[in-house]
């Protein structure tokens, strides 16, 4: 019976499959064909092979890479020695010793200049000192050690350092707060921790209440102005210079880790409950890296811009990519507001970010068009449709257009960059498309989650469709599983729909300490659930189009998933972010929307309304009643269904932001405290909506 099911599973696999004397050799995914009578998956260009689950229910629904449909990749192709992190790195020295790699503008005494560089040669000498000198305090392999401080060139020196001498890294958010700090340090059993003068004053604040921890590393900091400690707190306080000094003084060799070995502890905030800590290992870390380079290709000669948050596996996950390859890494001085300059001054080749920062640039862009004048706004209109045109057919576009308009914008992220990325939140297809016309290169999107080693699918270079984040990671297969509740089925016409499912070698090893969390996520066959709703787009191409986690019940019944209404109520004008409540005890939904000053005073000049300020603005019921119309007509293009329209809205002046705790560190929404931060004006939108419509008063 086994030898039989081998068989077969071996004959469905081989069906996709070409001879090889017809298979071209400079084409890496065309040993693959499509298996017409497993699933519609092949439309023009192949993106995933369909695969059965399991053979003894003959459906085939799990999802592999074309780049790799027969195995799952846990190594980089070139170069399959690579384990772990620290394999990685030392590879990096070994291949480009002299190269350019971490690059930064702050100098010593605090002023800004021009990118000064660290070789890698230079970052392994130091790398060597940092974990010699955490050895010279007596620190075991398997310590935890815990970083305190925003992005520059000392954090990955001390996270390759725990690569190279077998300790566990595990980020600190300096957005978190004290009292989540506080907690990760305990719960990760944090024994020394790297930090800046400025998050020194926050652990002092609470030093007696993490209880492991027996050195404190200040970066930036001289042992002089250093704060005396109590004799009784077995803690040291040392400068990072001095630790460097202490790891030169008694050098000790590399304590390499073994794949198996955890790297890193990542606390996510999520937007309930205290931080959950994602246990990752270097073979996960290396898998998710090695498929991502079997999809992008960088080379020695990028240079990428380090600004997003260290202490987000995005982030770190573009650090291992880069130093894979060789490239160089500039940081930004620190301050958001000045990005703009160290872009300017850094001229990056590859720059990854999010969409709320690719939302500025194309409305910082769309404004200054619109407020060129006629003539200005007619020539971009005409070279953006005629590029955007010859993008969309595969054809190069005239040089014309870039040399009349295109260049002046590309000089806004340096004129140099070549590739685009964009993550942890959906991407408007409108707004991908805009940024490919506008700079000219590729913009890829990607989807991923801390507990997948950050990425679950890419989009493929050359693939000019928008709106998806592309095929599986080479590392990981996919499904999707029914979810009835929300009328979601593998059977659903034109396409299959389903929460999104993955499992192999990117996946986490569980919740640090947490294995009821941690059984409520990963299944007795190894599948990850990620709480977000996908659909399979033709080609094998995935697209994130709901949330699971996030529904609620209305009175009549109705299932909600408010998050796909807050992101299709932000495409209008006057929504600059959007918090969508509703619950069992009403059958309506209501908004708080936070909205653009700039847009509202606009709106009330149109409109010849007087106001004094833009708060009593927002309270005009004229402005309520303008947001609310402009919410419909957009609900109404989206195919809202009924009951997913807000029947009222309150306009607020101040941002949903991570300083009033309704935003996690990823921009996400704390649904709990936007509930109770803006209780009373959900209260007083449900009361007006009883007074004019029965109807919608509590059932």
């Amino acid at each position: 019976m086994l030898e039989s099911q081998a068989h077969r599973r071996l004959h469905a696999i081989q069906c996709h499959l070409l001879p090889s004397s017809t298979a071209s050799d400079d084409d890496s995914s065309s040993h693959v064909q499509p298996n017409l009578t497993a699933a519609e998956f092949f439309h023009g260009q192949r993106y995933s092979v369909v695969l059965p689950e399991k053979l003894q229910t003959g459906k085939w629904n799990v999802y592999r890479s074309a780049r790799s449909p027969l195995e799952l990749v846990t190594r980089f192709a070139d170069h399959p020695e690579i384990g772990t992190l620290h394999d990685n790195f030392v590879h990096a020295v070994e291949s480009f010793r002299d190269y350019k790699y971490l690059g930064t503008r702050i100098r010593e005494d605090g002023t800004v200049g021009e990118y000064k560089w660290m070789t890698y040669g230079e970052a392994e000498t130091a790398c060597e000192a940092v974990g010699s000198g955490l050895q010279y305090h007596g620190f075991q392999k398997g310590a935890s050690i815990g970083l305190y401080f925003i992005n520059r060139p000392e954090w990955l020196i001390v996270d390759l350092a725990c690569s190279s001498y077998s300790y566990i890294s595990v980020p600190l958010y300096d957005t978190l707060g004290p009292d989540a700090v506080q907690y990760v340090v305990n719960h990760a059993d944090i024994q020394a921790i790297f930090c800046v003068p400025q998050t020194l004053n926050s652990l002092l604040s609470f030093l007696s209440g993490i209880p492991s921890v027996r050195l404190i590393v200040v970066v930036g900091g001289v042992d002089e102005y250093l704060p005396s400690l109590p004799s009784g707190s077995g803690v040291k306080l040392v400068s990072y210079l001095k630790l460097i000094s202490q790891g030169r003084s008694s050098l000790q060799p590399f304590c390499p880790p073994k794949p198996e070995d955890v790297a890193t502890i990542c606390y996510t905030s999520g937007t309930t409950g205290t931080p959950k800590g994602v246990v990752l290992t270097h073979g996960n870390l290396i898998a998710s890296t090695a498929g991502f380079c079997r999809a992008i290709k960088f080379t020695s000669s990028d240079v990428y811009f380090s600004y997003l948050p260290l202490a987000h596996i995005y982030e770190r996950t573009n650090q291992f990519i880069i130093v894979y390859y060789g490239g160089a890494v500039g940081f930004y001085q620190g301050d958001n507001l000045k990005l703009m300059d160290d872009l300017a001054a850094l001229r990056p080749t590859i720059f990854g970010s999010v969409p709320r920062l690719y939302n500025r640039i194309y409305d910082g862009i769309t404004n200054a068009v619109a407020n060129s004048g006629r003539l200005r706004e007619g020539l971009f209109r005409a070279a953006y449709n005629s590029k955007k045109q010859a993008i969309m057919r595969g054809r190069n576009p005239s040089p014309m257009w870039d040399k009349l308009v295109f260049n002046k914008i590309k000089e806004k992220l340096g004129g140099r960059v070549r590739f685009l990325g964009s993550g942890a939140s959906p991407l408007s297809p409108d707004i991908m498309d805009f940024l490919r016309v506008c700079f000219g290169c590729q913009v890829i999107e990607g989807y991923g989650m801390t507990e997948t080693s950050c990425v679950i699918s890419i989009m493929d270079v050359g693939d000019n469709l928008s709106g998806h984040v592309g095929s599986p990671n080479p590392a990981c297969e996919i499904k999707l599983v029914d979810v009835p509740e929300m009328n979601y089925t593998s059977e659903d016409q034109p396409h299959p729909r389903g929460e999104i499912c993955v499992r192999g070698p990117i996946v986490f090893q569980g919740y640090y300490k947490d294995e009821v969390q941690t059984s409520e996520v990963i299944d007795n066959d190894g599948w990850l659930h990620t709480g977000d709703i996908g659909s399979w787009l033709p080609g094998g191409r995935l697209k994130i189009i709901d949330r699971k986690k996030n529904i609620f019940k209305l009175a009549q019944g109705e299932y909600i998933a408010p998050e796909k209404i807050e992101n299709i109520y932000t495409k209008c004008k006057f929504v600059s972010q959007c918090f969508i409540y509703g619950d069992s005890l009403n059958s309506s939904l209501v908004a708080v929307v936070a909205v653009d000053p700039d847009v509202m005073e606009s709106w009330a000049a149109s409109e010849g309304i007087k106001y004094e300020n833009v708060e009593q603005l927002c309270n005009d019921p004229r402005a309520r009643a303008a947001a609310l119309a402009e919410m419909d007509a957009v609900g109404m293009e989206a195919q809202l269904r009924g009951f997913e329209f807000a029947k009222a809205v309150t306009l607020v002046l101040e941002p949903f932001t991570l300083e009033n705790g309704l935003l996690t560190p990823t921009f996400k929404i704390k649904r709990p405290q936007a509930k109770a931060y803006f209780a009373k004006v959900i209260s007083d939108m449900y009361a007006e909506l009883s007074k004019s419509d029965p109807k919608l008063q509590k059932m």
